[in-house]
């Protein structure tokens, strides 16, 4: 039997458990080596764990929105007592459009919601037309429209198409209604319905070029310009998009009165709105963008009795003449924001709100609320993603609720100061601990 040599350690494998010598410094850096390559094998197995678990988990949150958003939604009850019933049209005039195209005619989609007659054998209202849905669809994307908000066409209003109107009273008031910045009139339409169930006509309407897309007749789609869009810009160009936009939808607003005007005598054929349509009694309101709208058109427009800005920085000659109609500034929570932006703001509103008589004004925050959920986007919202934004502070209002709270301010403020109704009425309530008046 013949015995083997042993070799020296510095003729073993590398990393070779024979190795005896501990100081030797080509086995330390084996074992170096060897510890390294473990850690990252490690490493890398569980990263691989980790990212097949955040996928499982993400497919999943993608599966519950895209289950979510197929559910049917019914937006928040209407507050009064009268059925609502719903209309739309189209109206050009040779008034050529400032904001779109050269030679092009001015031209309205016009949405009309009033106080209806009960009916069972007429359709509701569709939240959207079939095609307008489309468009919307295809621009806001595929992510956004199928898992970050429900399906409108599931979307289930409490207005009747084409009604007739309520036969309680022979006329009932109007209130002209503008939605914020490019957005479509049918974002507001629980606004729009609860002003028509307290009894009364309510007209928003939005227009080729400006807003985010609309739809003619014949299935021609049409976006916004470029330089329509007052978020793509900062500073003083911002500014100026911004003027020029209140200011040519502030005629419109004009325009929409007088069509108004003509359907309540001779060009309603017919005779559904012939007579019914309170003209001494006229309102505005809007949203962001179309609350400073409605405040620059009660500054334009004589005809104007009351407005409403919801949470709309003014903008316009209005910020130096005023205005002298009754005016409520119904304004979300900016608490958090800095002052040097919210400063100025205030400071405009305030250059119209402190000329007007005590009785004439009212400014409401609603505490919490945020700045996009005045729109119905607050109920259509992917529940989901609405409560992983309230975990995160980014929203602290529910958005049904903020509807709700901001509708009732609106209407009531149009009822005492169109329909007389007495001024406690608008003191703050115990059942909407949400809302405070401030000076």
């Amino acid at each position: 039997m013949t015995s083997q040599p042993i070799p020296s350690p510095h003729q073993l494998p590398v990393g070779s458990k024979y190795c005896a010598d501990p100081d030797c410094a080509h086995c330390k850096e084996a074992r170096a080596a060897l510890a390294s390559r473990f850690r990252a094998t490690r490493t890398s197995k569980i990263l691989a764990y980790a990212a097949l678990v955040s996928n499982f988990l993400f497919a999943a949150f993608l599966g519950v929105l895209w289950l979510d958003h197929k559910r049917h939604t019914s937006l928040p009850t209407p507050g009064g007592t009268y059925p609502i019933g719903f209309t739309s049209f189209v109206w050009t005039d040779a008034h050529e459009d400032p904001l779109a195209p050269p030679h092009t005619q001015r031209e309205l989609f016009v949405w009309m919601w009033y106080p209806a007659t009960p009916s069972t054998n007429l359709p509701l209202a569709d939240y959207l037309p079939a095609s307008w849905r489309r468009a919307v669809e295809r621009e806001m994307g595929f992510l956004p429209t199928n898992f970050l908000t429900r399906d409108l066409s599931r979307v289930h209003l409490h207005g009747v198409r084409d009604a007739e109107v309520a036969a309680k009273h022979p006329m009932y008031p109007v209130v002209l209604m503008r939605g914020g910045h490019s957005a479509l009139t049918a974002d507001y339409t629980s606004f729009a319905e609860d002003l028509a169930s307290h009894g009364y006509f309510v007209v928003g309407f939005d227009a080729p070029y400006r807003t985010f897309v609309t739809v003619r007749s014949n299935g021609q789609v049409i976006k916004r310009l470029p330089q329509n869009n007052a978020e793509q810009v900062s500073g003083e160009e911002q500014r100026r998009v911004a003027e020029r936009l209140v200011q040519d939808w502030s005629g419109d607003m004009s325009f929409v009165l007088d069509r108004l005007e003509e359907l309540n005598t001779t060009s309603d054929s017919s005779g559904r709105f012939r007579g019914r349509l309170n003209l001494q009694r006229v309102g505005a309101f809007g949203h962001s963008l179309g609350g400073a709208e409605a405040l620059q058109f009660c500054h334009d427009d004589i005809r104007c009795q009351a407005g409403v800005d919801v949470d709309g920085a003014p903008v316009g000659t209005v910020i130096a003449d005023g205005v002298k109609q009754p005016f409520l500034f119904l304004l979300s929570d900016h608490s958090r924001e800095p002052a040097a932006e919210t400063n100025p703001v205030k400071a405009n509103i305030h250059s119209v709100y402190d000329r007007l008589p005590s009785d004439d004004r009212l400014q409401v925050v609603v505490q919490g609320a945020n700045h996009y959920n005045f729109s119905d986007g607050g109920v259509l919202k992917a529940p989901l993603l609405m409560r992983v934004l309230h975990r995160l502070g980014i929203i602290r209002l529910e958005g049904r609720r903020q509807i709700v709270v901001s509708a009732h301010y609106v209407t009531t403020f149009f009822d005492v100061h169109l329909r007389g109704l007495p001024p406690s009425r608008l003191q703050d309530r115990p059942d909407f601990p949400e809302a405070r008046s401030v000076n």
